[in-house]
C-alpha cells in the first residue's frame, strides 16, 4: 500500500493527490487528513499498523506539511518515504499562517482555524536523527518559494535528494519523477 499525505490546507483531492492516484491506482490511496496534526498522525498511524498487521508493505508519499508528517512516519516505522518540497520545520513555515485567522483549504473553500497550540504539537513529530536515511528520497525545487531548500538539503543530507533549479511549492511536474518513485519503492 502507498499512503499519499497532502500538505497543508490541502486534501486527499488535491490535483497531485490525485495524479498519484491515476498513476498507481489501486497500490495508492489518498487519505484526507485533520488539520489538527495529533489527528493525522493518528489516523496515518492506524492506517500503517492496519496494513502491517496484514503482512502489507506500506511506503510513503508525502508533499509538503504532508512530508514532514511522512519523514515522521518512515522514521518510526522503518518505511520508504518520498518526500516532495517537504516543510521540514513547518512551526516556522506554518507561523505565517497563525496571524490570519481563518485559512482557508485549497480543495473545497471550507475554512478553518490553526491555533498556537496545534503549531506548537507539531515539535511532537520532529525527526532530530533520521534512522535510515536510505529510505528517504527528496524531490526539492530550488524555486519553492515558501520551504527554504538549503534546509531540507541540509536535514537530509545523508538521504537521496532530486534537486531542480526554478519551480515553485506545487512541484506541479512531479509526474516526471513517477518512474523513479516506482523504482524507489519496488527494486
Amino acid at each position: 500500500m502507498i499512503i499519499y499525505i497532502h500538505g497543508f490546507a490541502s486534501s486527499g483531492f488535491g490535483q497531485k493527490a490525485q495524479e498519484f492516484k491515476n498513476y498507481f491506482k489501486n497500490e495508492l490511496i489518498t487519505p484526507s487528513l485533520s488539520t489538527i496534526p495529533k489527528l493525522a498522525i493518528h489516523t496515518l498511524e492506524e492506517l500503517i499498523e492496519f496494513a502491517l498487521g496484514k503482512g502489507e508493505k506500506v511506503y510513503l508519499i508525502g508533499s509538503s506539511l504532508g512530508g514532514f508528517y511522512a519523514l515522521y512516519l518512515a522514521n518510526r516505522y522503518n518505511l520508504k518515504a518520498v518526500l516532495i518540497n517537504p516543510a521540514l520545520n513547518p512551526q516556522k513555515t506554518l507561523n505565517r499562517f497563525y496571524t490570519f485567522g481563518l485559512i482557508k483549504n485549497y480543495f473545497d473553500g471550507s475554512k478553518f482555524e490553526i491555533t498556537k497550540e496545534q503549531l506548537d504539537s507539531l515539535e511532537n513529530y520532529e525527526v532530530s536523527l533520521i534512522q535510515n536515511p536510505e529510505n528517504i528520497l527528496c524531490f526539492m525545487k530550488k524555486g519553492d518559494e515558501i520551504i527554504d531548500y538549503q534546509d531540507v538539503v541540509s536535514k537530509l543530507e545523508s538521504s537521496e535528494i532530486v534537486l531542480e533549479e526554478g519551480g515553485d511549492h506545487t512541484f506541479s511536474d512531479i509526474n516526471i519523477h513517477f518512474l523513479k518513485i516506482v523504482d524507489f519503492f519496488f527494486k
